[in-house]
């Protein structure tokens, strides 16, 4: 079992499992039963950036359209578009041997797709998660839940796990943005 964080919390993900290079992180969460007659369709995507947090080269933003960083590095799994079931409902896979040189942070971030249009919010969705498992041995290193404080939000930087002198952190951010997918786009400096 892993390690439970609370939002703000940071933790060694490198220094104290040595050899971890590959890492899933998976992300999951249930919707509330809503009447506005549209599907529920959340997104993961990953925002490579630099020191300042702006991602340099629009190649370096994953998601359900570019599933790939040109280094190989970070992996999108591909679209789940119910979030029905148990378990994780999308995953992100980074392998720290191979982030580029230019990349000190992955911030990791989930969308509701088209939520103006469909009047949709996270204050409808519940028992929201990430947690960080050991791609080579199956093993949950750390889980963070997202708890309910959020209402109005359409978009939620979940996590972001960062370089630290040679070592990769993870930081729960669990902050939420109004306008989804572009708003955090624009935050870290892409061009929409």
């Amino acid at each position: 079992m892993g390690i439970n964080l609370s939002k703000g919390q940071r933790i060694d993900l490198t220094k104290t499992n040595p050899g971890l290079t590959k890492v899933i992180v998976g992300l999951g969460w249930d919707t509330n039963r809503y009447n506005g007659g549209h599907d529920f369709d959340l997104d993961a995507s990953a925002f490579l950036t630099d020191a300042n947090s702006r991602v340099i080269n629009d190649l370096d933003f994953i998601f359900y359209n570019n599933l790939t960083d040109p280094s190989g590095a970070v992996e999108h799994t591909g679209d789940n578009r119910t979030g029905e079931g148990d378990g994780d409902d999308e995953q992100i896979k980074i392998d720290f041997s191979k982030v580029p040189a230019h990349v000190h942070r992955i911030a990791i971030a989930v969308t509701i797709h088209e939520a103006e249009g469909r009047n949709q919010n996270f204050g409808q969705v519940s028992n929201a998660f990430v947690r960080v498992v050991d791609e080579e041995t199956n093993r949950e290193i750390l889980r963070f839940d997202l708890g309910e404080d959020f209402s109005v939000e359409t978009a939620v930087v979940v996590c972001e796990l960062y370089r630290h002198n040679g070592d990769w952190k993870f930081n729960a951010v669990g902050s939420g943005f109004s306008g989804g997918l572009a708003a955090l786009c624009r935050n870290f400096g892409l061009q929409v």
